[in-house]
């Protein structure tokens, strides 16, 4: 999204649905329902509870009954005898549930909730397989919001009845900060405590941040006992969790109506927006280079290419990457998978004399020992692999003066508790992705919250050694946990799949805009998306699957996301200009100088229009609007998009869905 002068508007070239604009399918997304207990409110959906509010203030981010599969993914129940009363102070719901696992296997939940006039709450849940059922995980999962709460007193008691005063970790917790838990009690404002009550199993809890989640989670069966675990035919699963308030409780359960949001601007900053790349993975190389005139516009300053000698990469491969960095001036990382554990000198040296003899010129080299691609639990005894100082040492003698990163290529959560000697590295790196234990609309959108906590806490143990984020995406690039990706036929939101249809959407655009926006006044180095092309991708190609819209096209096209993309990377080392939400949930924004103006982005995170207030001191603004109205041209025909600039009013900017705005101001 560059900005020139206007030019014209394309009406969209093939039909679509508004569904597929925003979100790339035409599955819908879970809705919720309010109900309402004296000064309590919740959100009923599928079955579970979301955003457990008192007064407008969150008390609970989520209360749910939820099942996984052996490889982590949650299983989606099909509903059937709901029930919901809402009466004028308090409410009560029942329903049952089927899980269907793999082949026949099937599990029966029952459950009711009920909410009471001063505010408190049960869920109860029986759940009984009607088959033996293999399951990772099946229980109740509390979730604790981050807000309020990081750092903050919290009361314990424990299974045996001890009772502890300790606080939410400040940093982010590697291992689980809480063992053997019966009841949590937090202070929700000024007199007034919460208090969670969990029984049937022992609770435990973990750090969600690890993953990007925004939340604390306590589930139930500790991670020490071993998983995948049978459920035995015919036994019934008893759980329960109360929620109780303690204090001087409000009247009310409402809290204020959604207003503008407003944005400030500030002065400009001494800190500089990061480098914009895109991973490479290997087997997207050809259509990337088929789609290089689009590639070439979006400009990557990175790209990120993967190696790995078990899926027999080679010479071939490393000169594909020479010609695709050399046509878009992209720097190449080459991002290695080591896979010896004592011949590792050998594999890095006949690496080099294969990157030599293709002339394929490295900024960097990321190594990782294969034992590190999956992930360790706590308790769990780490794969074997090289002495990570000995093969950072054979990497640097093999790749003299090129820049060394470490880390892990998988997501936080394993950099967290497999923390390197940062010491010996040029950069640390890893991944993340959204939809590791959620995957509706808000909860992706929510882990933004959770990524400056990941870099205060690598801070923590790297020092000053630069970091990198990346290549990251609303699809899972890799599964450290299970054998393979969550399939995804039906196109369709899932936990740990491999494509998403977001990617594809105006959610994506909006997605990628709010990363970047948080991870830019952190100081790192790099931030990496997926991939050019492909289910990771911002380019469009033909897939073994059906894409609604693109497919129909018969023209090159991009997704929404291409322009964020597009327009993030010619802003790399651009001072950052001090930009402040008035609630981040609903608007999201970022800003840095350029050519002696202030560029602002906007984007709505949101399925809501948004009214948005710009406050600053510059000129009249212009700019380009992506969202539902310019959906068509800005997919179809990118180059003449991204020139249609116009004037905007960011005195009353309204925001669509997923919206994303790029203003241009001009100084006085």
């Amino acid at each position: 999204m560059t900005t020139s002068s206007p030019t014209r508007a394309a009406a969209v070239p093939t039909a679509v649905s508004l569904a597929v604009k925003l979100c790339g399918t035409d599955q819908s997304d879970a809705t919720g329902r309010v109900l309402s207990a004296g000064p309590l409110s919740v959100e009923l959906e599928s079955g579970n509870l979301r955003y457990l509010c008192v007064g407008g203030v969150e008390v609970l981010r989520g209360l749910a009954f939820l099942v996984r599969d052996e490889n982590w993914g949650t299983s989606v129940p099909k509903l059937a005898d709901l029930v919901v009363e809402q009466r004028p102070d308090s409410f009560s719901v029942s329903y049952r549930a089927e899980y269907r696992g793999a082949g026949s296997q099937l599990l029966c939940l029952d459950a009711r909730i009920e909410g009471h006039s001063d505010g408190s709450l049960e869920f109860n849940a029986t759940a009984t397989p009607a088959t033996d059922f293999l399951t990772a995980r099946t229980g109740f999962v509390v979730l604790h919001p981050l807000k309020g709460i990081v750092g903050h007193a919290l009361e314990v008691e424990h299974v045996d009845g001890t009772l502890r005063a300790l606080t939410f970790p400040a940093l982010v917790d590697p291992v689980q900060p809480l063992l053997n838990l019966r009841s949590l009690t937090h202070e929700v404002m000024p007199g007034l405590k919460a208090v969670v009550r969990m029984e049937g199993d022992t609770f435990e809890m973990e750090d969600h941040r690890n993953w990007t989640d925004a939340s604390f989670k306590t589930y139930v069966r500790p991670l020490a006992l071993p998983w995948p675990y049978v459920l035995k035919a015919g036994k019934a699963v008893r759980q329960s969790v109360r929620l109780n308030l303690l204090g001087t409780v409000p009247k009310s359960a409402k809290g204020s109506a959604a207003r503008t949001v407003s944005i400030t601007l500030g002065r400009q900053t001494s800190v500089h927006m990061p480098a914009i790349g895109l991973g490479m993975p290997a087997q997207e190389i050809e259509a990337s280079l088929a789609a290089v005139r689009q590639l070439q516009y979006a400009a990557p300053r990175l790209l990120i290419c993967e190696f790995d000698a078990r899926k027999k990469h080679g010479p071939d491969l490393l000169d594909s990457y020479r010609r695709l960095c050399e046509l878009t001036g992209a720097e190449c990382e080459l991002e290695v998978v080591v896979e010896s554990l004592d011949g590792f000198r050998a594999e890095l040296a006949k690496l080099a004399s294969m990157a030599r003899e293709s002339g394929l010129a490295l900024s960097a080299l990321a190594v990782c020992p294969v034992g590190d691609l999956k992930s360790v639990l706590p308790g769990s005894q780490r794969p074997p692999a090289p002495p990570l100082a000995q093969l950072y040492d054979a990497a640097r003698a093999a790749f003299p003066g090129v820049r060394l990163g470490g880390g892990m290529f998988s997501f936080f959560a394993e950099l967290n508790r497999k923390r390197p000697p940062a010491d010996l590295l040029d950069f640390v790196h890893n991944s993340t992705c959204p939809t590791v234990h959620a995957a509706d609309d808000r909860s992706v959108m929510e882990t933004h919250e959770a990524l400056s906590h990941q870099v205060k806490t690598a801070r923590s143990f790297i020092g000053d050694t630069a970091y990198r984020i990346g290549p990251s995406s609303i699809g899972c690039r890799d599964n450290p946990y299970g054998k393979t990706f969550t399939p995804n036929p039906d196109n369709e939101r899932l936990c740990l799949a491999n494509a998403d249809p977001r990617q594809r959407g105006l959610f994506g655009a909006a997605w990628t805009l709010s990363y970047v926006a948080s991870l830019a006044a952190t100081g790192v180095e790099t931030v990496c998306f997926g991939a050019p092309t492909g289910p990771l991708g911002i380019i469009h190609r033909p897939g073994d699957r059906p894409v609604p819209y693109f497919d129909a096209l018969g023209c090159p096209a991009v997704y929404p996301a291409y322009h964020v993309v597009a327009g993030l990377t010619r802003a790399a080392g651009a001072n950052l200009v001090a930009a402040a939400s008035s609630d981040d949930a609903r608007v999201r924004c970022l800003a840095y100088r350029a050519a002696g103006s202030t560029l602002l982005w906007i984007a709505n995170p949101t399925a809501i229009d948004q009214t948005v207030h710009v406050v600053h001191d510059g000129a009249a603004a212009f700019g380009i609007v992506l969202d539902e109205t310019s959906f068509g041209f800005a997919t179809s025909d990118p180059a003449s998009f991204a020139s249609d600039t116009g004037p905007l009013a960011l005195d009353a900017l309204t925001l669509r869905a997923y919206a994303v705005v790029l203003a241009c101001i001009a100084d006085r």
